[in-house]
Protein backbone atom coordinates (compact mmCIF):
# COMPACT_ATOMS: atom_id res chain seq x y z
CA UNK A 1 0.00 0.00 0.00
CA UNK A 2 1.42 3.37 -1.04
CA UNK A 3 0.49 6.45 0.91
CA UNK A 4 1.08 10.11 0.27
CA UNK A 5 2.94 11.94 3.02
CA UNK A 6 1.24 14.84 4.79
CA UNK A 7 1.60 18.30 3.20
CA UNK A 8 4.60 20.33 4.35
CA UNK A 9 2.51 23.18 5.75
CA UNK A 10 -0.90 24.73 5.99
CA UNK A 11 -2.71 26.01 2.89
CA UNK A 12 -1.23 29.30 1.78
CA UNK A 13 -3.39 32.42 1.76
CA UNK A 14 -1.16 34.07 -0.86
CA UNK A 15 -3.41 35.40 -3.67
CA UNK A 16 -1.61 33.34 -6.33
CA UNK A 17 -2.09 30.12 -4.34
CA UNK A 18 -5.76 30.92 -3.66
CA UNK A 19 -6.30 31.63 -7.36
CA UNK A 20 -4.62 28.39 -8.43
CA UNK A 21 -6.75 26.36 -6.02
CA UNK A 22 -9.90 28.05 -7.33
CA UNK A 23 -8.89 27.41 -10.94
CA UNK A 24 -8.22 23.73 -10.18
CA UNK A 25 -11.60 23.32 -8.45
CA UNK A 26 -13.41 24.94 -11.38
CA UNK A 27 -11.48 22.93 -13.97
CA UNK A 28 -12.29 19.66 -12.17
CA UNK A 29 -15.98 20.61 -11.89
CA UNK A 30 -16.21 21.42 -15.60
CA UNK A 31 -14.52 18.17 -16.64
CA UNK A 32 -16.74 16.17 -14.23
CA UNK A 33 -19.78 17.73 -15.94
CA UNK A 34 -18.53 16.66 -19.38
CA UNK A 35 -17.20 19.97 -20.72
CA UNK A 36 -14.16 20.04 -23.01
CA UNK A 37 -11.80 22.51 -21.36
CA UNK A 38 -8.65 24.07 -22.80
CA UNK A 39 -5.94 25.83 -20.81
CA UNK A 40 -3.88 28.62 -22.37
CA UNK A 41 -0.12 28.27 -22.64
CA UNK A 42 1.77 30.76 -20.48
CA UNK A 43 0.62 33.13 -17.76
CA UNK A 44 -0.13 36.35 -19.59
CA UNK A 45 -3.56 35.54 -20.97
CA UNK A 46 -6.57 37.49 -19.73
CA UNK A 47 -8.54 34.25 -19.41
CA UNK A 48 -7.74 31.20 -17.29
CA UNK A 49 -9.64 28.56 -19.29
CA UNK A 50 -11.51 28.15 -22.54
CA UNK A 51 -14.58 25.93 -22.85
CA UNK A 52 -15.31 24.26 -26.18
CA UNK A 53 -19.06 24.57 -26.72
CA UNK A 54 -19.08 23.13 -30.25
CA UNK A 55 -19.23 26.09 -32.58
CA UNK A 56 -17.09 28.43 -30.46
CA UNK A 57 -14.90 28.76 -27.38
CA UNK A 58 -15.92 30.63 -24.24
CA UNK A 59 -13.05 32.47 -22.55
CA UNK A 60 -13.33 32.05 -18.78
CA UNK A 61 -11.84 34.06 -15.94
CA UNK A 62 -11.89 32.09 -12.66
CA UNK A 63 -12.44 34.03 -9.44
CA UNK A 64 -12.71 33.21 -5.76
CA UNK A 65 -15.89 34.45 -4.13
CA UNK A 66 -16.11 35.28 -0.42
CA UNK A 67 -19.33 35.05 1.55
CA UNK A 68 -19.88 38.30 3.46
CA UNK A 69 -23.16 39.09 5.26
CA UNK A 70 -25.26 36.84 3.02
CA UNK A 71 -23.60 37.95 -0.23
CA UNK A 72 -20.87 36.36 -2.34
CA UNK A 73 -18.38 39.09 -3.28
CA UNK A 74 -15.84 38.67 -6.10
CA UNK A 75 -13.41 40.81 -8.09
CA UNK A 76 -14.32 41.75 -11.65
CA UNK A 77 -11.05 43.57 -12.32
CA UNK A 78 -7.44 42.51 -12.24
CA UNK A 79 -4.84 44.34 -10.16
CA UNK A 80 -1.23 44.74 -11.18
CA UNK A 81 1.20 46.89 -9.25
CA UNK A 82 4.70 48.21 -9.31
CA UNK A 83 6.65 50.31 -6.81
CA UNK A 84 4.70 53.47 -7.74
CA UNK A 85 1.06 52.46 -8.09
CA UNK A 86 -1.57 49.80 -8.65
CA UNK A 87 -3.24 49.34 -12.04
CA UNK A 88 -6.85 48.16 -12.22
CA UNK A 89 -8.12 46.66 -15.45
CA UNK A 90 -11.51 45.28 -16.44
CA UNK A 91 -12.00 42.13 -18.52
CA UNK A 92 -14.38 43.76 -21.00
CA UNK A 93 -13.95 42.34 -24.53
CA UNK A 94 -11.31 39.93 -23.21
CA UNK A 95 -13.41 37.19 -21.61
CA UNK A 96 -16.92 35.82 -22.07
CA UNK A 97 -17.67 34.44 -18.64
CA UNK A 98 -16.66 34.63 -14.98
CA UNK A 99 -16.76 31.33 -13.11
CA UNK A 100 -16.79 32.01 -9.38
CA UNK A 101 -16.02 29.38 -6.74
CA UNK A 102 -17.13 30.27 -3.24
CA UNK A 103 -15.44 28.04 -0.63
CA UNK A 104 -18.11 28.86 1.98
CA UNK A 105 -20.97 27.58 -0.23
CA UNK A 106 -18.79 25.08 -2.14
CA UNK A 107 -20.64 26.07 -5.32
CA UNK A 108 -19.59 27.48 -8.70
CA UNK A 109 -21.45 30.38 -10.27
CA UNK A 110 -21.37 31.43 -13.95
CA UNK A 111 -21.72 35.17 -14.67
CA UNK A 112 -21.54 36.38 -18.29
CA UNK A 113 -19.20 39.37 -18.70
CA UNK A 114 -22.15 41.48 -19.90
CA UNK A 115 -23.84 41.02 -16.52
CA UNK A 116 -20.78 41.93 -14.44
CA UNK A 117 -20.45 45.33 -12.84
CA UNK A 118 -17.37 47.46 -13.35
CA UNK A 119 -16.08 47.33 -9.77
CA UNK A 120 -17.09 44.41 -7.51
CA UNK A 121 -19.39 41.52 -8.33
CA UNK A 122 -21.97 40.26 -5.89
CA UNK A 123 -24.50 37.45 -5.70
CA UNK A 124 -27.03 37.26 -2.91
CA UNK A 125 -27.30 33.98 -0.96
CA UNK A 126 -29.44 34.97 2.03
CA UNK A 127 -32.54 37.21 2.06
CA UNK A 128 -31.89 40.89 2.68
CA UNK A 129 -32.57 42.22 6.17
CA UNK A 130 -34.96 44.86 4.80
CA UNK A 131 -36.91 42.38 2.63
CA UNK A 132 -35.78 43.92 -0.69
CA UNK A 133 -36.16 41.51 -3.59
CA UNK A 134 -36.21 43.76 -6.67
CA UNK A 135 -32.88 44.21 -8.41
CA UNK A 136 -31.19 41.44 -6.42
CA UNK A 137 -28.94 38.98 -8.25
CA UNK A 138 -29.64 35.69 -6.48
CA UNK A 139 -26.72 33.24 -6.42
CA UNK A 140 -29.00 30.25 -7.09
CA UNK A 141 -29.88 31.70 -10.54
CA UNK A 142 -26.19 31.62 -11.55
CA UNK A 143 -25.24 28.25 -10.09
CA UNK A 144 -23.40 25.92 -12.45
CA UNK A 145 -25.72 22.90 -12.80
CA UNK A 146 -24.53 19.43 -11.89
Amino acid sequence: MCSLPSPVGALSDHPVDVGQRTEAIILAALVRRGYHVLTPFGTNQRYDLAIDVGDRFLRVQCKTGRLRRGTIIFAVRSVRSNSRRAYLRTYENEIDLFLIHCPETDRIYAIPIGEATSSVGSLRVAPTTNGQAKGIRWAREYELPE
